[in-house]
This record gives C-alpha cells, sequence and structure tokens, in this order.
C-alpha cells in the first residue's frame, strides 16, 4: 500500500516592508511520502518570500511538468515558475520557455554549490531566469516551528524573512546568484 503525503495547514500573517504587501493567507501543504520537511518548509520560505495574492502551490514533486509554485494568468498562462533545489538543465530550459520569469532557489549548501559551479556559465543565457540560495538554520531550529497546524507571523525586509511562532523565532538568509 502506497503511503500518503502528510498535510499541513499554514495560517501566515505576512508583512514585507519592501513591497509594503501586508496580508493573511491561509495554505494547506502536503509532504509528499519521498519529500523532507527541510523540502517542505523551503517551499513555504519561498512561497512568503514572493506572496502575492495569485501565487499558489503546485503538485510539484509528484509531477515532471509543473514548478513547486507559479502565477498563473486568468487566460492560463504563466508568469512565475518556480522551483526549488538543483533541476537539471533542460527542465530550466523548459521553464524559461514556458514563463515569463523563473526563479531557482537552492537549500542544500554543498549540494547547491557544487551545482552552482558546474551550471553557472550555461545558465546564464536564461535572460528570464534568478537564481537564488537560501541560508536556513539547523535542522531543529526548522523543526521547532513545524506544527500540523501552523500560525506564523513573517516579516520580509531586504532579502531577510523572520518567521515567529508561538515557540520559536528563525531567521532565513536569501541570496542572489543570477
Amino acid at each position: 500500500m502506497a503511503q500518503k503525503s502528510t498535510i499541513y495547514k499554514a495560517q501566515l500573517e505576512i508583512a514585507d516592508l519592501d513591497r509594503h504587501y501586508y496580508a493573511s493567507h491561509h495554505l494547506t501543504l502536503a509532504c509528499h511520502p519521498s519529500e523532507t520537511t527541510r523540502r517542505m518548509l523551503c517551499r513555504l520560505f519561498v512561497f512568503i518570500a514572493n506572496v502575492s495574492e495569485t501565487l499558489s502551490f503546485t503538485k510539484g514533486i509528484s509531477t515532471d511538468d509543473e514548478p513547486d509554485l507559479w502565477e498563473k494568468t486568468l487566460s492560463d498562462e504563466i508568469d512565475l515558475w518556480i522551483d526549488l533545489g538543483q533541476p537539471e538543465e533542460r527542465r530550466i530550459a523548459k521553464a524559461c520557455g514556458r514563463s515569463k520569469a523563473v526563479r531557482l532557489y537552492g537549500y542544500e549548501p554543498r549540494a547547491f554549490a557544487v551545482w552552482w559551479e558546474q551550471q553557472q556559465t550555461v545558465l546564464s543565457r536564461y535572460k528570464n531566469l534568478t537564481i537564488w540560495e537560501m541560508l536556513l538554520p539547523a535542522d531543529e531550529d526548522l523543526d521547532s516551528i513545524l506544527e500540523r497546524s501552523m500560525k506564523l507571523s513573517c516579516t520580509l525586509q531586504e532579502n531577510e524573512i523572520l518567521i515567529a511562532s508561538d515557540n520559536k523565532a528563525i531567521s532565513i538568509s536569501i541570496r542572489q546568484k543570477q
């Protein structure tokens, strides 16, 4: 029998001080059996970093032709394609061809550094691609905010995200690579 996804609910109070965006978002996240909670939380952090009224999660890890998150127009065109990790160049090319803007977030420091070193020159030809590196706290700090039902206050300013729960506050830095 196949394992089922673990469902998490997140109530976010977001204050993006750079873009003057202040809103509440109620999200449901599915952590696929092959996905770590660290990666699932990274999807949540990337949502916070790119927050808008039209940004949404996709089927993500369980499908090859969709990103982790996206923004679509009313006519079903993709405005923004967001992926996590170190995808193959072929996937990035496909994303850049299908979307107005593509953002890629690396979250595993050593693996991302090796991937970036190998791909940097090739990826520079994609003009609608932006690559970011997420600097995360230790797993035990991430786990301290993780609950099946989370209520989080999130403040963004100058590529820093402060996330506070009832139990703990953590800080995440995001650096643009390209």
